[in-house]
């Protein structure tokens, strides 16, 4: 329990670390040299730390496969996605195709652009890389560089120890390099030395960390683009993990670049979606260009894939984007995910309402990158039946948690009886016992049958010295059967299985005992009506997929522990409905202690009134959802309370909900509580 007193004197806070009207965090860069050498990490820098690791994937970065960069450049950058506890954007920007890519870079013209965090949450659940960048432009960037590359090499030295002090704090993986403007000779002289001291660093403290140099300065220190990696640039491609090069390329280009092959897949050429100059194919024809790239063997840098939002019409986003990225499904290889447990919503990070549960919780446009659950593999699913179809695409309109589920649409052909999608892409190495969890819906009928299903790898018959070396050999395709009792060790954890919830969902609980398996492949089939002679189209809503090792569950939660509130602060502001009514505000950061690495978030609730009241409103009021938070803080913004009468308390009481990575509701009694009690000052 905590006492304050109202008073209303403004508490200063950093204006980097928050937005200066609503004092809710925000993301940041840095504009010049002089800022990026004055950075030492503070505790107002903590809501950006990445609380999601980058998850195991395969194939690995380190594997010679042609992998796919995605250059995100939108508008400047920072838009609603520098708020890192969410906006209220409505329509904004949103990536999920992300299990064809391997590299994010988030990019500005800032100096230093570090990569908003809810961007690199979201990347890692997925497994996919995060570089933020370093540009310099111009006659300015010129002499930026004169001030840190032509000297002795502790200059440069000093820049990239920072760099390398920014990608381990805030815990993304490195950095493109691009430097745009001339460089003098002892400027030119000292850049491969200062892109190979910042790899060896940045390998040495941020594991599986990358260097890429953008393909601008040549040798001699001219801007000069060469659209392909070559004598003139190779320097600095030898000095780091790779080169992106310029958009110009033709063909011969990428057939000059053989001679480079031991490092192909280093070599990440770039496509600009918007088509700029002359280039082989932008916008709905990118497929044109990634598959020249792919031809010869390289990896593919593609700029800008928001030209689908920033030049299309935004009420056709989510058609477009599917568009777009299904005409390059064939140039880019899906990854695998590698780890358990493994849960999803199919959130976006974005709707129009919030579930929370199968039910409604709030109403209004949200936008939350850190909340986008790991999304399945959109694009073409080839059935074995040959008169079966299956598609799937995000929705809006309805969900289990979070703003959107997915929706699949089929036709079950009279000749087989079933179809199925595959959704998830897995390497696991199965635990002896795994939990599964279905929750769906079926719109408008019921009586197609909606059944999860795996395929393994059976271990013995491959020659495996670890998850890479996986070879594709027999697999077993299994439909377990679902039960109608959780096991007795998820009792605490799971109410119901094979029952019906409020809103339609059902939910399907399953258990498996394997052997000398990996996990391969997550299928959801359709079983049209037993007796049913006909081709049978459904509709059906996918909610929440878990798969859990059942004996991890035995592992006692962290506990919210050392629940705070600090940086408080009051306001009166007049009642917009109310002209005469006078509206107290509360702001305030909260802290508190938990294992990270046990948790997916936090989920953030209140309730207050008057004090001699209390125990009588807390059993009998349900606590209004605040917030999420994806770091052990969250600042309270503008909350709303009760006017505290002169002479009496009034209190507020802060809910803190850990979101365990297996994905199940923890009870409200361990939830984390503070109760912060307040009056106005005495008047003596």
């Amino acid at each position: 329990v905590f006492r304050e007193v109202i008073n209303f004197k403004p508490t200063p806070l950093p204006v980097r670390n928050y937005d200066k009207i609503t004092t809710e965090p925000v993301s940041f860069y840095f504009s010049s040299l002089e800022e990026l050498l004055a950075w030492t990490p503070g505790s107002e820098d903590a809501f950006n730390i990445a609380m999601i690791p980058l998850a195991d994937r395969q194939p690995s970065l380190q594997s010679q496969r042609p992998r796919t960069l995605v250059c995100h450049d939108m508008m400047g950058g920072y838009l609603g996605d520098r708020f890192i506890q969410g906006s209220t954007t409505e329509s904004p920007y949103i990536f999920y195709h992300w299990q064809f890519i391997d590299i994010f870079v988030y990019f500005s013209h800032r100096t230093v652009t570090i990569p908003p965090v809810v961007w690199t949450n979201a990347a890692h659940k997925h497994g996919v890389s995060v570089l933020g960048t370093l540009i310099t432009e111009w006659t300015e960037g010129g002499r930026l560089c004169e001030k840190f590359l032509s000297g002795d090499p502790s200059s440069y030295q000093k820049v990239a120890d920072q760099l390398v002090r920014i990608a381990q704090f805030f815990r993304f993986d490195g950095w493109l390099i691009n430097i745009e403007n001339p460089l003098s000779a002892p400027a030119v002289g000292n850049t491969p030395f200062f892109l190979r001291y910042l790899t060896d660093q940045l390998h040495q403290y941020v594991p599986g960390g990358l260097v890429i140099w953008y393909d601008s300065v040549v040798k001699d220190g001219q801007l000069n683009w060469q659209n392909e990696l070559n004598e003139r640039n190779r320097v600095f491609f030898d000095s780091c993990d790779g080169i992106f090069t310029n958009y110009n390329w033709k063909e011969e280009h990428l057939q000059r670049m053989v001679s480079f092959e031991g490092r192909k897949a280093d070599v990440y050429v770039g496509v600009d979606i918007f088509a700029r100059g002359n280039v082989v194919g932008g916008g709905f024809d990118t497929n044109k260009s990634l598959e020249l790239i792919r031809k010869h063997g390289f990896s593919a840098a593609l700029f800008a894939p928001g030209w689908v939002y920033e030049c299309l019409d935004n009420k056709d986003f989510f058609q477009n984007q599917d568009r777009f990225w299904s005409l390059l499904e064939q140039y880019l290889p899906t990854h695998s995910i590698c780890s358990l447990p493994f849960v999803t919503s199919f959130c976006l990070g974005l709707g129009t309402r919030r579930f929370s549960y199968g039910q409604e919780e709030t109403i209004g446009p949200w936008y939350h990158l850190s909340a986008q659950e790991i999304q399945p593999i959109f694009g073409t699913h080839t059935l074995e039946s040959e008169s079966g179809w299956v598609r799937i695409h995000s929705c809006l309109m309805d969900a289990w948690n979070g703003g959107s589920s997915l929706l699949v649409h089929g036709m079950i052909p009279s000749n087989t009886g079933k179809v199925a999608v595959r959704l998830f892409s897995l390497q696991v190495p199965a635990p002896p016992k795994i939990y599964l969890s279905l929750i769906y819906k079926l719109e408008g009928r019921t009586d197609i049958t909606v059944a999860l299903e795996l395929s393994t790898l059976d271990v013995r018959r491959c020659n495996i010295g670890g998850i890479s070396s996986v070879h594709a050999g027999p697999t077993t395709r299994h439909t377990p059967r679902p039960l109608q009792m959780p096991p007795a060790k998820l009792l605490r954890w799971v109410g119901r299985c094979s029952q019906q919830f409020d809103g339609g969902w059902i939910h399907r609980c399953y258990e498996v005992n394997l052997q000398s398996c990996f996990l391969q492949d997550i299928f959801v089939n359709f079983t049209r009506p037993l007796g049913s002679q006909k081709d049978e189209n459904f509709t059906c809503r996918l909610g929440e997929i878990q798969v859990v090792d059942a004996n991890s569950l035995m592992t006692p939660l962290s506990q919210v522990r050392d629940l705070t509130a600090s940086h408080t602060c009051w306001q009166h502001i007049h009642s917009e409905l109310h002209r005469f009514k006078i509206k107290l505000l509360l702001s305030c950061t909260l802290c508190w202690s938990y294992l990270l690495p046990q948790a997916y978030g936090f989920r953030i609730y209140h309730r207050g009134g008057n004090y001699s009241c209390r125990k009588e409103l807390l059993d009998s009021e349900e606590p209004t959802f605040l917030g999420l938070a994806h770091t052990n803080m969250y600042r309270v913004v503008n909350l709303e309370v009760e006017e505290a009468p002169a002479g009496q308390d009034c209190f507020v009481e802060f809910l803190v909900q850990p979101i365990p990575k297996e994905g199940f509701l923890v009870p409200q009694a361990e939830w984390g509580r503070l109760t912060l009690l307040y009056s106005k000052p005495s008047k003596h």
